[in-house]
């Protein structure tokens, strides 16, 4: 079964990665019954063989069917199914939902803080690694700087519980910005929103660094919805190797 030949004659093609395509179809399996809570996923050799994908490619969706909660691995016996609904991805140690709700009560007055005791040396670090991020077409390095962006403006705060806190974090961080990049699509945006962080941070407006952070955080959440509620179907799938629009 080769990923691009369920196409629907007429409609648009949404070309997504390879990955996304392979993630949407066993998503939908599952979503459909035709996995059922308790099965096994065919093998890894089965699958990359009926879908036509590359074994890397595979396990990066498989990865994804797990943050998703839909299935579990268990080692020597393979991927089995544990809900048939996609509800609160996990990152790491934590939900989606409680990495967001502790966000929102430590980074949006984290930002406020930062844009008042802000030196200028911490302002030249985040534009750095601003300019950094806004330069790289490397998922895993983008990724990396990311959460070193949240620790800077922590560190912006002046207050070393802030970054304790991050710190504590910052595997799912990183889990979740990988997540939402490949699924979602997100760098560019997340850049326009960065960049709007340290703009409020360089004028000193405690007010615009909230709102910026808030805004943020939002688009994260937004984000992170749609992911959840809205699997694609197989119309959209490509080959492997196509580019993603």
């Amino acid at each position: 079964m080769n990923l691009s030949d369920s196409r629907t004659a007429g409609q648009p093609v949404r070309r997504v990665s390879a990955m996304e395509a392979v993630l949407a179809h066993l998503r939908d399996a599952i979503e459909r019954g035709e996995y059922a809570i308790g099965d096994k996923l065919p093998s890894e050799a089965e699958l990359c063989r009926t879908l036509e994908v590359s074994r890397p490619v595979l396990r990066e969706a498989l990865r994804a069917l797990q943050t998703m909660g839909l299935t579990v691995s268990r080692t020597g016996k393979g991927t089995f199914v544990v809900a048939s609904t996609v509800e609160d991805p996990t990152f790491g140690d934590y939900s989606a939902s409680d990495l967001l709700e502790v966000r929102r009560h430590v980074e949006i007055p984290v930002a406020g803080y930062a844009a008042r005791r802000r030196t200028p040396e911490n302002l030249d670090h985040l534009a750095h690694l601003l300019d950094r991020m806004e330069r790289e077409t490397d998922t895993t390095a983008w990724v990396a700087m990311d959460t070193l962006f949240h620790l800077a403006v922590a560190e912006a705060a002046q207050n070393p519980v802030f970054r304790r806190v991050i710190e504590e974090i910052r595997d799912a961080l990183a889990r979740q910005s990988a997540f939402l990049n490949e699924l979602g699509g997100r760098r560019e945006q997340s850049n326009r929103e960065h960049r709007a962080i340290v703009e409020a941070l360089t004028d000193g407006s405690e007010n615009d660094a909230v709102e910026a952070m808030a805004h943020h955080l939002d688009r994260v959440e937004t984000t992170l919805t749609d992911i959840v509620r809205s699997p694609r179907t197989d119309s959209d799938l490509p080959t492997e190797g196509e580019p993603q629009a």
